[in-house]
């Protein structure tokens, strides 16, 4: 039997049969407590969690998105976007999404594409020099460490402050917000305060000299409220949404580029079906997500006794919702949930949730990843990595690398 332990070097090697028996055997798991974390519930199975993070009176995020308890007392903040429930959140998403639109996205994708073909050429050059060539490194995890400069509006001599926030903060998050003053969090810690820092003269510049970049947008959000009167971000508001966005949509875009490259490797007739149809791209992306879900779970917190599967789930418990369990789910993707098919039809998926708290970045992530792609594949159609001799994060809620040598530039 493989054992589901998220917190186990073996088990996040490769969590996908751990993942079966528990929707085969256990679909509502109880995990105990031990030493290293308290105990929580799991939902491995897709009905289940699809209807469940739609259900965010029952199932909140108030309380947090890990397992670990006090997640947002550690951070000293207030709590941000992910971790509030409607109507408050649904009032805040409506203001930030008058400023993050996918419009203001699409106008980056040639700057991301000259951005991609300009990191390629690195590899080509080291390539060409029998250097060792890392596509996490050198591609992947550039892409949105860039990407959200431009988005920002953060000058180009600002710009190299923001790579270390970015991996700061992604190493935050991975350690599902816990806090090891003397390790890791410590570095979390002052990268969080120089970016608030940043980010709140940044904001408040804004507010007096009005930008047209990402920044200048959420200042002047607005939307009616309850009274008539235009409403609009506060500062916290939109310093949140910046530490969301940084510390939850770098590393899992990087990660998805990575992937895609990865699995790729390991069906060549898949690549050749891309290879000949670009067009099918777009659509592979979200199947590389479902196969390899950048983020493999995260939390909610029940309101009141919930019955789920005919097992009774006490008030105040966490729930782990096991998007990538989900994601390979026969049940809704039949006999061939955990083979590759780019081709595939899918209509639901987990990867970027559901419900109220669905990844308000998807089209961001998309975008970044398509042109990365797009340009890898243009430029060394059978570029392959190797994947046993990659890192990868030690986290219970994402998944993802740390660096993948490539094997074959292409």
């Amino acid at each position: 039997m493989q054992v589901y332990d998220p917190l186990d070097v073996e088990f996040l090697a490769d969590p996908y049969p751990a993942f079966a028996w528990l929707r085969e055997n256990e679909p509502v798991h109880h995990h105990p407590a031990d030493d290293r974390a308290p105990g929580f519930w799991a939902l491995s199975r897709f009905e289940h969690i699809w209807d469940a993070v739609r259900r965010p009176e029952l199932f909140s995020s108030a309380s947090g998105l890990t397992f670990f308890n006090d997640e947002i007392g550690q951070l000293g903040i207030p709590p941000t976007m992910v971790m509030l429930d409607p109507p408050v959140q649904t009032q805040l998403r409506s203001l930030i999404g008058r400023g993050f639109t996918p419009k203001r996205v699409t106008v980056l994708e040639d700057r991301i594409r000259t951005f991609v073909r300009a990191r390629i050429a690195v590899m080509d050059r080291l390539a060409a020099d029998g250097a060792p060539v890392d596509l996490h490194q050198q591609l992947s995890s550039t892409v949105p460490t860039y990407v959200l400069a431009e988005l920002f509006g953060i000058p180009l001599g600002d710009q190299q402050r923001f790579a270390p926030w970015v991996h700061a903060l992604t190493q935050l998050q991975n350690d599902g917000f816990t806090l090891d003053v003397e390790g890791s969090g410590g570095a979390a810690l002052v990268a969080m305060a120089e970016m608030m820092e940043y980010f709140t003269a940044a904001i408040t510049d804004r507010r007096t000299n009005l930008t047209d970049d990402l920044l200048g947008a959420l200042v002047a959000a607005e939307v009616p409220g309850p009274d008539g009167e235009p409403q609009r971000l506060s500062d916290w508001d939109i310093l949140g949404f910046c530490f969301v966005v940084v510390a939850g949509g770098s590393d899992t875009t990087a990660s998805l580029i990575s992937h895609s490259i990865t699995l790729l490797s390991e069906a060549p007739d898949q690549r050749r079906l891309l290879l000949d149809d670009p067009g099918l791209i777009n659509g592979a992306l979200i199947e590389f997500l479902r196969l390899e879900s950048s983020v493999q779970g995260l939390a909610r917190t029940t309101t009141a006794d919930v019955v789920v599967d005919g097992t009774t789930i006490p008030a105040s418990e966490k729930v782990m919702m096991l998007y990538a369990a989900g994601n390979r789910d026969p049940r809704e993707f039949g006999a061939t949930a955990d083979a590759l098919d780019v081709r595939r039809a899918i209509p639901r998926h987990l990867s970027f949730s559901s419900g109220p708290h669905f990844c308000i970045g998807t089209h961001l992530a998309r975008l970044q990843a398509r042109v990365a792609v797009e340009e890898l594949l243009a430029a060394h159609p059978w570029c392959t990595v190797d994947a046993a001799a990659g890192t990868r994060h030690q986290s219970a809620f994402v998944r993802g690398w740390l660096s993948l040598p490539v094997a074959d530039i292409g």
